[in-house]
């Protein structure tokens, strides 16, 4: 069987699911976003990618999840309500069973955040600038 891309209309509902998984979205504000039914909308986005759209939702809020855990020092509470989950009992459970431990121990796994904190690089740039600077300035101490 040749490969099919999938149709337009379904990769604006995985878009959609991709940028704003932190919102309150439904299987029915994916369909929406497809113009298709819920139920159709369902049946081709399993087809499509091999996943049903609220696990494919749930995934992405999943793996965002644990980049934040990765990431960051906030709550585990903090994490489970920013990436659009209502409650940290069922992100705890369903966290633990896509990764295989709990959000604490998945921290735990990781250097603590504070440790590869970036700097901004406008902030390297001012420290880093040179004391004396020798444009023009010079020049002009030399002639006084």
């Amino acid at each position: 069987m040749a490969f099919a891309p999938p149709a337009r209309h379904l990769l604006r509902a995985k878009d959609l699911a991709d940028a704003r998984y932190f919102e309150p979205l439904s299987v029915r504000d994916l369909a929406r976003a497809a113009g298709l039914s819920r139920a159709h909308f369902s049946r081709e986005f399993r087809r499509t990618f091999g996943e049903s759209p609220h696990a494919y939702l749930l995934t992405r809020r999943l793996e965002r999840a644990a980049a934040l855990l990765r990431n960051t020092d906030s709550r585990v509470a903090d994490i489970c309500f920013a990436v659009g989950l209502q409650g940290v009992g069922s992100f705890t459970s369903s966290f633990t069973r896509t990764y295989g431990v709990s959000p604490t121990a998945y921290r735990k796994a990781f250097p603590p955040a504070a440790d590869h904190a970036l700097i901004p690089a406008c902030v390297v740039r001012a420290y880093a600038r040179p004391q004396h600077r020798t444009f023009r300035e010079d020049t002009a101490r030399a002639r006084n």
